[in-house]
């Protein structure tokens, strides 16, 4: 049964009513999915029961709602701003930024490892550096971004994309040189060269790793956008939770951090569908 199959309700259902599926495997599909929808259920229940204490706590004075806030606090946060469409703007930005941030991380880190790959001079020069700047803080450099190229989205999309890239680099170029070693050699005894090897086998290998890679990288392209607009914007999400902060508007900030949670499971979940469909 593969990946897609494991995710997928309306696969369990349709092998389960096919006539041509045998009782055993019909068992086993129905015990897995009841499985699913059991963790499924108490996923759900966990954050219910969160949301619900975290209510009740602020409702009887347990915690002080002005220093918590409260989800009934947040969501007239949220629907206040709905209204002017102030909060859809500044997820927009956020969201923009981090789009570009993690496009930008995917092409050149592509482009980076196949030139590793290729020339195995420049990757002994280079590994080194990468390993360093990849273990470097970038939180450390963002008031170095921002005397370089200012308070602006320039400053942002470096903030965020070294936080992702040099791991990008460094994790593609590790998977190019892991490829099996028989394919290479099969590829230059019928009279292939580097290109074909890169073509054939090289880049056709590692499209699931390509894409593993994109999974982790738009998280991360996301906190490093959020670090740059922590010290570096005049909108987005990052800006609302620091505005928030220094005014003593906790339900701003909190609301804002609820809607980076969606938006980065969201992401994640986006392309766990495109890995989903390619497999």
């Amino acid at each position: 049964m593969n990946k897609k199959n494991q995710n997928n309700k309306s696969s369990y259902i349709e092998q389960i009513n096919n006539p041509n599926t045998s009782q055993a495997h019909k068992l086993y599909l129905l015990t897995h999915y009841k499985r699913l929808k059991r963790i499924r259920f108490l996923q759900i229940l966990i954050i219910i029961s969160f949301i619900a204490f975290w209510e009740i706590a602020t409702y009887f004075k347990i915690i002080d709602s002005f220093v918590f806030s409260s989800p009934s606090r947040f969501i007239k946060t949220f629907i206040k701003m709905s209204m002017d469409g102030s909060i859809f703007y500044h997820t927009g930005i956020t969201l923009s930024e981090t789009f570009l941030s993690f496009a930008i991380v995917v092409v050149v880190g592509i482009l980076i490892a196949v030139l590793l790959w290729w020339n195995d001079s420049i990757a002994k020069v280079v590994e080194p550096y990468l390993v360093v700047l990849n273990s470097l803080p970038k939180s450390a450099l963002a008031p170095v971004f921002i005397v370089w190229l200012g308070n602006n989205m320039k400053t942002i999309i470096v903030c965020a994309v070294s936080v992702a890239i040099f791991g990008n680099i460094i994790n593609l170029f590790t998977a190019f040189n892991e490829v099996e070693e028989g394919k290479v050699k099969l590829i230059r005894t019928l009279g292939g060269n580097k290109k074909d090897i890169l073509v054939k086998v090289i880049l056709p290998s590692n499209i699931p790793v390509i894409i593993s890679n994109m999974k982790v990288n738009i998280g991360a392209s996301l906190v490093g956008v959020i670090i740059g607009e922590f010290l570096a914007a005049k909108a987005g999400l990052g800006y609302l939770i620091i505005y928030g902060s220094q005014v003593f508007q906790l339900d701003l900030v909190i609301m804002s951090v609820v809607i980076l949670c969606i938006v980065a499971t969201g992401l994640y979940q986006l392309l766990a569908l495109f890995e989903r469909k390619y497999t």
